[in-house]
């Protein structure tokens, strides 16, 4: 196997003695600067048009689905407009060294409108820094709650069951029932209903009412009540099963926060990936109009 020199197809002087770097950043900070508020600008106007199509009443405004799209395509108008604009002004702002071919100068101008790409990253990503760490932080904790089967989280919804219609229901009076625990239907049940509380919380805990469990609550409930154990059976039937309602609401919520998390993620990616390639694509424009010295009508003499 031999190595087979080519001759090129254009000759280039290397000016070797130039000191000057072939990276010129204040046109990178330029154009990472001009990036940064186009995409500011585009966001709150997005937050204007996201807030419009929205409303607090049920059943009006835009889907959560139609809005997650619109939002998804606005974030990747953004960041395709905002960093091709930088680029842009990357490339033309750029000091060209006519030591290269076209084709290298078009890579370097490229090259430029990446490292504004790369900068105006890192900006948004150090301004948003404490935000992005919530949104984590609450995604893994969406992420733990549907491993475990949201039982941490249907045990916080019960954990205050004293104090809720659930287990007012339980020992609501009938107006002719007559209780056989006390002489009086207003007694004070405030332990009953701790200690019911915290066998409805180890029950969720273990995700099954046991016989026992079932038959002393029954039995406390129709002391303090005057029912029957048939009519306090139901009741327990049914605080269970909300119970169980409120368990499932739990996971279904935790669930649909982990997808939210991952298709915001995704999105969020591939908009700075499509990013990356508007400054790039921007930053060959830019040098290409400099070295022809393009002029766009309307832009030198805007008055």
């Amino acid at each position: 196997m031999s190595i087979t020199d080519t001759t090129p197809a254009m000759k280039v002087d290397v000016a070797t003695e130039n000191p000057v770097s072939y990276v010129d950043w204040s046109a990178i900070l330029a154009g990472a600067a001009l990036a940064s508020a186009v995409s500011f600008v585009l966001l709150a106007f997005g937050s204007a048009i996201g807030l419009s199509l929205t409303s607090v009443h049920s059943n009006t405004g835009i889907s959560m689905v139609g809005f997650a799209i619109a939002a998804a395509l606005w974030l990747v108008w953004v960041q395709v407009s905002g960093f091709m604009a930088g680029g842009y002004l990357t490339g033309r702002l750029r000091r060209r060294h006519f030591d290269a071919t076209e084709t290298e100068s078009d890579i370097r101008d490229g090259s430029h409108g990446l490292t504004v790409w790369a900068i105006g990253v890192l900006i948004g990503a150090t301004v948003a820094f404490s935000g992005v760490t919530t949104a984590v932080s609450t995604a893994t904790s969406a992420v733990s709650s549907v491993v475990s089967g949201s039982v941490s989280a249907a045990s916080d919804a019960v954990s205050n069951l004293d104090d809720s219609l659930l287990v007012d229901r339980l020992f609501r009076v009938e107006p002719s029932a007559t209780p056989t625990a006390t002489p009086a239907g207003n007694a004070d049940t405030s332990a009953e209903r701790e200690e019911i509380t915290r066998v409805f919380a180890s029950s969720i805990a273990s995700g099954e009412l046991t016989d026992a469990d079932r038959q002393y609550v029954t039995s406390a409930i129709a002391a303090r009540t005057g029912l029957s154990p048939e009519e306090v059976q139901q009741r327990v039937d049914q605080a269970w099963t909300q119970v169980e309602e409120l368990k499932a609401s739990a996971a279904d919520a935790a669930e649909r926060a982990r997808r939210i998390a991952v298709v915001a993620a995704f999105i969020t990616a591939a908009s700075l990936l499509l990013g990356a390639v508007g400054a790039y694509y921007g930053a060959v424009m830019g040098g290409n109009h400099r070295d022809k010295q393009t002029v766009i009508p309307g832009w030198t003499r805007p008055w």
